[in-house]
């Protein structure tokens, strides 16, 4: 046992187990016991690092009620590591709130860094990143995903989000909606074999992701900033009165007529890319945009 306990907070690899560096091996070696997400992910982890510590699961749903004990025992000498699954502790991760405790008892946290997938993805996309914000995961309801676009819609610089593979395809959907203009990358298994990046307008990236069969891996999305005229616009709107909110959901909605005309193609079960191209020629529409609109009302109907 350590004369002196404390907490190490060690990064881990994203997916290539090149990068986990000398000094996590040597953290994992020094403490008395390693917590984590996923006992199973770390053991081989430490395994390929030769290394052998006992395991305590701390993932989300048992975290906060083992924080306190995890603390005492740091406070009685121990030294502890806690690792994620892949990156970062605390960053879109529960390993924050071991972290909070360690803080509020005052015992001693050393962090040694890693890998981090939002900001990986951030230099890897090419998107300008002096400022950026970092979102984690959007609400899974469109509704909520599209307000919460729209309070970001004046945040000066790009924006940064996870998402699951399953549901990648409807969250960009929305995104094209409410930010037509920016550019948007889709960053997936960074550091992996697999690793790629799609760059492109936001609707046509919404159509191209649509149109795949199947998206694999861990997925980050990044939102451009907005253009000076875009911000300027938003601006104008807040000061004369209209919520920045409003102004997205009107710059991106279609009229209620158009709205009719695909609620009545769905339910008849024509195809998604057939309704659009039937609906973008009768409303002199860009098909793209009609598509966004379909998968958006698609995944409320579900």
């Amino acid at each position: 046992m350590a004369e002196q306990g404390k907490l190490l907070v060690v990064g881990t690899p994203i997916g290539n187990l090149g990068d986990l560096s000398p000094r996590a091996v040597e953290a994992f070696a020094v403490a008395d016991a390693v917590c984590c997400e996923d006992t199973r992910v770390t053991g081989k982890l430490l395994a390929a690092a030769g290394v052998s510590r006992p395991l305590v699961r701390c993932d989300e749903n048992v975290i906060a009620s083992r924080a306190a004990g995890l603390v005492e025992r740091i406070q009685a000498g121990d030294v502890l590591a806690f690792a994620s699954d892949a990156g970062m502790p605390g960053v879109s991760d529960p390993g924050q709130v071991l972290v909070d405790a360690a803080r509020d008892a005052g015992v001693a946290v050393e962090v040694v860094p890693g890998p981090v997938a939002c900001v990986t993805a951030l230099v890897s996309s090419g998107i300008p990143c002096e400022h950026f914000f970092f979102e984690g995961f959007l609400p899974r309801k469109v509704g909520e995903q599209r307000r919460r676009l729209q309070q970001l819609a004046m945040v000066p610089g790009a924006l940064l989000f996870y998402e699951s593979p399953h549901r990648v395809a409807a969250t960009l959907a929305v995104i094209a909606g409410v930010f037509p203009k920016r550019t948007v990358a889709l960053c997936r298994e960074l550091t992996k074999l697999h690793e790629e990046v799609l760059r492109a307008p936001a609707q046509e990236l919404a159509a191209q992701v649509a149109e795949r069969d199947q998206i694999k891996g861990e997925i980050v999305l990044v939102v451009a900033p907005p253009s000076s005229g875009e911000l300027a616009e938003l601006a104008a709107r807040v000061a004369t009165g209209a919520a920045a909110s409003d102004a997205s959901d009107k710059a991106s909605s279609l009229d209620e007529a158009l709205r009719a005309d695909i609620a009545q193609g769905l339910e008849a079960g024509e195809p998604a890319n057939a309704l659009a191209k039937r609906l973008a020629q009768k409303y002199s529409r860009r098909k793209r945009e009609v598509y966004a609109l379909i998968l958006s009302m698609q995944q409320d109907l579900q």
